[in-house]
């Protein structure tokens, strides 16, 4: 991380010996960094299991002997294949699609130089948007388990009799079974907004984990800099470890009580 810390802002040129580096990005169809670099030695420089910057072998230490590299870039290759493959529970990131949806809307907001009241009120107002959206996807949750199923169709004998999974929660097919009180037929379908908030939280944290936890690389500030310059190009725009940990408690908690 070093190194990719030291070439921040430098253009794709080493900040300290001014070595010229080549970054090599592949397609969606993804490949791999000794196909990239046409070496099958490669080391990677920076990055994870997920998405990587390589090098070859020899280049590895290029800014340390920047004399054999006058004329000619040092090749890095970004692998990133890794980021769009995975198993089928990749699929459950598509409950979040609403939230995100509200996320992008609150980074399409115009630029509102001097208007921090109107810039709070914007970003509370889509905080509700989101808590709302939570509410709503768990309070959807209760009126299918609680109502429809447990309070209504098992405790219906011509609707429990056509499906049969629900005969303990049914008094008329359980024989006043212990499952089938109201209240504890209510306590038991409960278990399934429940777990759906669970699910939510756990996609929350393992976002957290991978992306905003992560610190931001070290970067010298530029004098000529412009203070207005776009949210993106700063480098604490991915570092929103406390932001969202209190987001994802404040979206827990509200799907708890609904």
């Amino acid at each position: 991380m070093e190194k990719a810390q030291e070439r921040a802002g430098t253009g794709g040129r080493d900040a300290r010996s001014g070595t010229a580096l080549e970054l090599l990005v592949h397609g969606v169809g993804g490949t791999t960094p000794t196909e990239m670099l046409d070496d099958p030695r490669t080391v990677r420089i920076t990055g994870d299991h997920v998405a990587a910057v390589f090098r070859r072998t020899e280049d590895a230490d290029a800014e340390s002997r920047p004399e054999d590299y006058r004329g000619r870039p040092v090749p890095e290759a970004y692998v990133w294949c890794n980021l769009t493959s995975g198993n089928g529970t990749r699929a459950l990131w598509l409950l979040l699609l609403p939230f995100m949806v509200v996320n992008i809307a609150h980074w399409m907001r115009p630029a509102a130089h001097g208007r921090i009241r109107t810039v709070r009120l914007y970003g509370l107002l889509l905080r509700l948007a989101g808590l709302t959206l939570t509410v709503l996807l768990v309070a959807a949750a209760c009126e299918v388990a609680l109502d429809l199923v447990a309070w209504q169709c098992a405790g219906t004998r011509a609707c429990a009799e056509r499906h049969s999974w629900l005969g303990f929660l049914s008094p008329a097919l359980s024989e006043g079974g212990w499952w089938s009180t109201p209240g504890r037929r209510l306590v038991l379908a409960a278990a399934v907004p429940a777990a759906l908030t669970g699910l939510l939280w756990y996609l929350s944290l393992r976002t957290w984990r991978a992306y905003e936890s992560q610190q931001p690389m070290d970067r010298e500030a530029d004098a000529e800099e412009d203070p207005r310059r776009a949210a993106l190009s700063r480098p604490g725009f991915w570092y929103g470890r406390r932001l969202v940990a209190r987001l994802r408690a404040a979206h827990t908690a509200a799907g708890l009580l609904t």
